[in-house]
């Protein structure tokens, strides 16, 4: 894995403004928030995308993420907010380690703005689809 901001930060080499941190996870202020209390979450285990992290981190990350939630809405007062997470440069990832954002929407105009191009599912595709993932899934080891 290249040597990224997130890893220098994590090394200690730049500094930031910490939230949480644990054996394997750190949570930070982004230095150029969406909205104010914009806050990330990385896994201190190096990977580039979600599918290639870890169980034992990706489970660190699903267990103090909720928590960090409640700590920006508490802080900033704002009760609605996203969590958004990007795997490759296709969907817009910049910094290439497994990072979480929870960026605070404390009205219409501040926070992260998203748009949803639902289309409707082709239920046999989605069958085919729904089978084939499954076997994927369950052909994984643990």
């Amino acid at each position: 894995m290249a040597d990224t901001i997130f890893k220098r930060i994590i090394s200690g080499e730049i500094p930031c403004h910490k939230v949480y941190e644990d054996e394997h996870v750190l949570a930070f202020l982004d230095i150029n928030p969406v909205s104010r209390g914009h806050t990330l979450v990385i896994p201190k285990e190096p990977a580039e995308t979600l599918d290639q992290l870890s169980d034992e981190a990706s489970a660190a990350i699903g267990r103090v993420l909720p928590r960090l939630c409640r700590a920006v809405v508490q802080a900033t007062g704002t009760k609605a907010y996203n969590i958004l997470q990007n795997n490759g440069s296709g969907a817009h990832q910049a910094v290439f380690h497994v990072h979480f954002h929870i960026i605070p929407k404390p009205d219409s105009r501040q926070g992260l703005g998203v748009g949803w191009p639902a289309r409707r599912l082709d239920h046999t595709d989605g069958a085919a689809l729904a089978s084939e993932m499954a076997a994927a899934v369950a052909g994984r080891g643990e």
